[in-house]
């Protein structure tokens, strides 16, 4: 066994915490129970601005979790009792949580190969403290916890007292409610799973599908699809957003952290966005700048300055450029009057009616042209020009636009 300690300098007597428990853990060695004692002292502090308590419940999970996998355990018991329970479950609302913020704290839950669990969860406080008594434990209490600075400390300092007097039952019932709310929870993600193989794939989401389903339902799969996407849980505020906003015969986006959500012919798509390399005063980029020559008649991936991606160029038995014909090639954007050849038995048309025809959205429409004598042999999104297919038996090369997402 081993006893897993987090040091969060938030406290001046937290040194002496530490040696508390260390020489704790010393004593109880001596005598004979297996007991280690493992501990971090946190390197940081938290931001201006930044709840504490947020930032302190944070680090101590992700030193617990360092701590754990270090010394190879797979399994923590972490205190929190039945009050514990009922005081969440109470903030939670006040805070204006959903279900699955009332859930609460879960008794049991694995997550990046550690099972957190919280075998007091039901126990009441009191018991707990009978036990400490009985059998003559040293311990800390935490003068923290009574600084009303901070929004659990308040409600169990002035609050919690009157709650209890009026509704003696209350600690129970509050922890019941927060049992409910876990099956629910439980519930809807079982909901939003069955919905997402249906109208969804890993990619995107069917727009016209989900706009079918219940609004409850079309909600609930909103949240499961976004935390899906971006990996965190959505913004309350970016859910109702989206819901009165994304249709299926609209072009539009959405800007998140990382990334931008986009709706297009009927698809809703999370991309992560690549920071733009800044230019230098006065300087031009290159999709802004002058044509520049290249040479791409090897297979190869060739990443071009200033455009924010890189063109693939492969061999191929037919469909492709000839190779001698990719020597010596204009880089430059599009200008007015250049116009694409989508097949050989098809008019050459203006690039926006082949981005329309094709159904590329607009911020798929930025990418290079490689031109010849001014004339467009290959435009990114649309492809190889077909006035410039090689003839049969010529050698020949593909070529492909990859953007940096």
């Amino acid at each position: 066994m081993v006893a897993l300690h987090v040091h969060h300098g938030l406290n001046a007597a937290a040194d002496r915490w530490l040696e508390h428990g260390r020489a704790l853990c010393l004593r109880w060695a001596r005598r004979g129970r297996p007991v280690t004692f493992a501990a971090t002292k946190l390197d940081r502090k938290p931001a201006a601005g930044e709840s504490v308590e947020a930032w302190a419940r944070q680090a101590r999970y992700r030193a617990l979790r360092q701590m754990a996998v270090a010394q190879g355990i797979d399994l923590v018991l972490l205190a929190h009792h039945r009050r514990d329970q009922a005081e969440t479950f109470l903030l939670q609302a006040l805070r204006g949580g959903g279900v699955a913020a009332l859930s609460a704290m879960p008794a049991s839950i694995r997550r990046e190969g550690v099972t957190w669990a919280r075998p007091w969860l039901a126990m009441p406080r009191e018991t707990i403290e009978a036990y400490v008594r009985r059998h003559r434990l040293a311990h800390v209490d935490d003068d923290s916890n009574a600084d009303p600075r901070f929004a659990r400390n308040r409600l169990r300092l002035a609050v919690w007292p009157a709650l209890t007097e009026a509704f003696p039952s209350a600690e129970v019932a509050l922890a019941s409610a927060a049992s409910w709310a876990q099956e629910a929870t439980a519930l809807l993600a079982e909901t939003a799973e069955v919905d997402l193989a249906a109208i969804s794939d890993p990619s995107s989401l069917d727009i016209a599908a989900w706009r079918a389903l219940p609004p409850s339902r079309r909600s609930n799969l909103l949240r499961a699809w976004l935390r899906r996407a971006t990996g965190r849980p959505p913004a309350a505020s970016l859910v109702e957003r989206l819901s009165r906003e994304v249709s299926e015969r609209r072009s539009m986006r959405w800007p998140i952290e990382g990334g931008e959500l986009r709706s297009h012919r009927g698809r809703l798509r999370c991309e992560p966005v690549v920071a733009a390399v800044p230019v230098r005063r006065g300087a031009a980029s290159a999709a802004e700048g002058p044509a520049v020559t290249i040479d791409v008649s090897m297979p190869g991936r060739y990443e071009l300055a200033g455009w924010d991606g890189a063109l693939e160029v492969r061999p191929v038995s037919a469909g492709g450029i000839a190779a001698a014909q990719a020597r010596g090639l204009e880089v430059r954007p599009r200008r007015p009057g250049d116009r694409f050849q989508a097949g050989t038995a098809r008019p050459p048309r203006s690039l926006k009616l082949q981005f329309q025809a094709a159904g590329l959205p607009a911020w798929e429409r930025a990418g290079p042209l490689l031109c010849r004598d001014g004339v467009p042999v290959f435009v990114a999104g649309l492809g190889l020009d077909a006035r410039a297919v090689a003839a049969p038996g010529e050698p020949q090369l593909a070529l492909a636009w990859r953007a940096r997402r």
